[in-house]
């Protein structure tokens, strides 16, 4: 019988939040918490919110933008964002002030889940992807098990998350393209003596493509579980509209599947 934890169906409802705050970070970044309800609240790690940012002048959209969970506070009753601002609906976003309401639809999808024999556990993660795999972290080292949080970014100061992460009991390692520690060829080596010295059962990533065929390769030689949340561009969120339908290999066969409903989280041997 399987140790995962079983996926359940969870409510989910739009509403809207009040910003506590809005902090910018190095670069690019900004980290967002906004009040929430109880049912926001039970969000898993992994899966995300459909929020319906500000619009802008000419940049003025309609469609909400899919957000990753960075972190739920329970005892302040809080849902925190980190996020790039890259376009429009970020942009957004960026100019929300304490105090300003922000209207999230969610929790969304499928998120990551842990079987608990798992004594240690490593996540992978480039720039925001990392935001997706903190409230992963959080939760494993609160079964008991062992984390490293390896965060890749282009300089070492936008390695968003190491704080937390490190506050919450895991070991972060940085690695960045500055001095070439984030390349493939210098990581892999770093991952395959961690699995051989210290045992790995599980690998999550987020973020890269190039991280993501990294932690296949080692899944294959090694036997080592993984999965990955994938970041797609989203429309509805509930799996309506048909947008982010990609690829993946099942039993040998290529079959589509929706990222919003069937993931965003996937196993590592599926995602193609």
């Amino acid at each position: 019988m399987s140790t995962l934890s079983p996926i359940q169906p969870r409510p989910i409802r739009a509403e809207v939040c009040r910003v506590v705050f809005n902090t910018p970070l190095h670069g690019p970044y900004r980290h967002l918490a906004v009040t929430a309800s109880a049912t926001a609240l039970a969000a898993m790690p992994g899966q995300f919110f459909q929020l319906l940012c500000p619009g802008q002048g000419q940049d003025r959209h309609t469609l909400r933008r899919p957000m990753s969970v960075y972190r739920v506070d329970h005892a302040r009753g809080q849902l925190e964002f980190l996020f790039k601002i890259v376009g429009a609906g970020t942009r957004g976003l960026s100019g929300l002030a304490a105090g300003d309401e922000l209207d999230i639809f969610g929790p969304l999808g499928q998120g990551f889940r842990l079987n608990m024999q798992w004594r240690h556990i490593v996540l992978l993660g480039r720039g925001a992807g990392m935001a997706t795999l903190a409230p992963l972290a959080e939760t494993a080292i609160a079964r008991g098990m062992k984390v490293t949080a390896i965060l890749s970014a282009a300089r070492p100061e936008l390695a968003v998350a190491a704080d937390h992460l490190r506050a919450a009991g895991a070991e972060v390692r940085i690695v960045n393209d500055a001095d070439g520690s984030a390349a493939p060829e210098w990581l892999e080596p770093v991952l395959r003596q961690i699995v051989t010295e210290q045992g790995v059962n599980f690998i999550a990533t987020c973020g890269s493509g190039r991280l993501l065929r990294l932690v296949r390769r080692l899944h294959q030689e090694f036997g080592i579980d993984g999965q990955v949340a994938l970041e797609q561009p989203m429309a509805c969120g509930i799996g309506s509209c048909f947008c982010c339908v990609r690829p993946f290999v099942v039993d040998g066969q290529t079959i589509f599947k929706r990222v919003c409903q069937e993931g965003p989280v996937f196993a590592i041997q599926e995602a193609a």
